[in-house]
């Protein structure tokens, strides 16, 4: 095997970042490219690594639970998303939410202050780039919204595997702008501290809402793209086209509040999560959406306490690009026909920041153990991170990105309660996590 001294990276996202750390640390000279700010995607605003678009939620904190159980792998494997979400968390009850520019801030001047990564605002639009070619691995973590070069140069090599999804995000309202008394703040049955603004509906008022949205303008799709959304970031309004309280039983579940102005649970709920430190703006929690501006500001301000809700960033849709990994990706993440270059991230198919983010750390890990001249075997498939490898390698008559969950994992081999299995699966994970750990001598942090 030809020594690992230099790496290039392509992007700068939570993939690339985590890659990028890990090689550096063993003592890899990395050259980590980032378009920004020559060049932005369609969902990117800010010069910032590791810029997070679609939300502000690294999801549940619960062991309990698959991104939970993967997020403490992630710690015990010294992850810096981790490391600075800590750092820049921001109440959301159970889950783990971030100051998403703070946090975008702090991953920038940890890549810029390791001293064996070389940041260069550069795009790479090709695989075949010559900054890719001259480098002993090239790894390309651009992320699901590659630059159309970029993507291209891509879908010529794996050909018909390569695949696409769309995904929204949801509006940002001043905090300023929101009526508090109408939006209550409090926890689905006064769990916590309270962290959400929770904006109760009747049912006219829901009702109403919901014909609204089923009757708003909706931003065009390119005609010659076939719109494929991701079952877990559906537009709310193509949830609402699914039924009438689709809704109620969704993002708008009401259960386990108590509206306080009349002291009964309320028909449906809209949770608004806030997404900085000091609390001045605030995400609305579900409804992620691909309606022209002008409507979102009608339709949501028809919400109980958003009457004169103050916009500070419209809901949006973009492409996401993926490739089919159980075919075209190597065990290493490698691309078959072209094994110098490695994917990371959501375009190998994960879906989600933390699962992006835990992707980069594994082959960051698996590039830096090579560079030391060790073996580094796969995690177990009982693990949360061994569970979402497997996946890429699993091959689907439709492969489609998948979050981490308990369902990627084998079945409990024995009988359990329904309540009972998913701390049973944690269980099992943690044990096979410990194990893997310390059968592997000399992983380098």
């Amino acid at each position: 095997m030809t020594a690992l001294v230099t790496a290039a990276i392509a992007g700068g996202g939570l993939a690339g970042c985590e890659c990028a750390r890990r090689l550096a640390r063993a003592g890899v000279a990395v050259t980590l490219y980032e378009m920004k700010p020559g060049s932005y995607s369609p969902a990117h605003t800010s010069p910032d690594l590791a810029e997070l678009v679609c939300s502000n939620s690294l999801r549940s904190d619960d062991i309990a639970s698959g991104v939970g159980l993967l997020k403490q792998e992630m710690r015990e494997l010294d992850s810096l998303v981790m490391q600075v979400a800590e750092a820049t968390r921001v109440p959301a009850g159970k889950a783990l939410a971030v100051d998403r520019e703070l946090f975008a801030r702090r991953m920038t001047e940890a890549m810029e202050a390791e001293p064996n990564i070389t940041v260069v605002r550069r795009e790479i639009s090709s695989i075949h780039a010559p900054e890719l070619a001259a480098a002993d691995v090239a790894v390309v973590a651009a992320g699901p919204l590659a630059s159309a070069p970029l993507a291209a140069s891509l879908a010529a090599v794996v050909g018909s595997d390569h695949l696409y999804f769309y995904d929204a995000i949801a509006p940002i309202i001043a905090a300023e702008s929101i009526d508090t008394t109408i939006a209550f703040q409090g926890s689905r049955y006064d769990e916590g501290e309270g962290d959400y603004l929770n904006c109760p509906m009747n049912r006219e008022e829901y009702e109403a809402f919901h014909a609204a949205l089923l009757a708003a303008e909706k931003a065009p799709t390119h005609e010659f793209e076939k719109e494929i959304h991701f079952e877990g970031c559906m537009p709310i309004e193509a949830l609402a086209e699914r039924g009438e309280r689709t809704l109620v039983f969704g993002p708008f579940k009401p259960v386990g509040f108590t509206d306080p102005r009349t002291g009964l649970r309320p028909y449906a709920i809209v949770q608004l999560r806030a997404e900085n430190l000091n609390r001045t703006a605030y995400n609305l929690v579900g409804c992620q959406t691909k309606l022209k501006y002008g409507e979102q500001e009608r339709v949501f301000r028809m919400i109980p306490g958003l009457a004169n809700a103050e916009f500070v960033r419209h809901g949006s849709m973009h492409r996401n690009t993926y490739v089919n990994a159980p075919l075209v990706l190597a065990d290493d993440l490698a691309l078959r026909p072209h094994r110098h270059v490695h994917l990371a991230g959501q375009i190998t198919g994960v879906e989600g920041y933390v699962e992006s983010a835990a992707c980069g750390l594994w082959l960051g890990m698996l590039l830096a153990a090579r560079a030391l001249g060790r073996d580094l075997p796969q995690p177990p498939v009982h693990t949360a991170l061994g569970a979402l490898l497997h996946h890429l390698r699993t091959p689907a008559k439709n492969f489609q990105p998948s979050n981490v969950n308990f369902g990627l994992m084998p079945e409990l081999t024995q009988r359990a309660r329904k309540r009972d299995r998913k701390a049973l699966y944690a269980e099992r994970a943690r044990a096979s996590f410990a194990a893997w750990l310390e059968g592997v001598p000399g992983l380098e942090k």
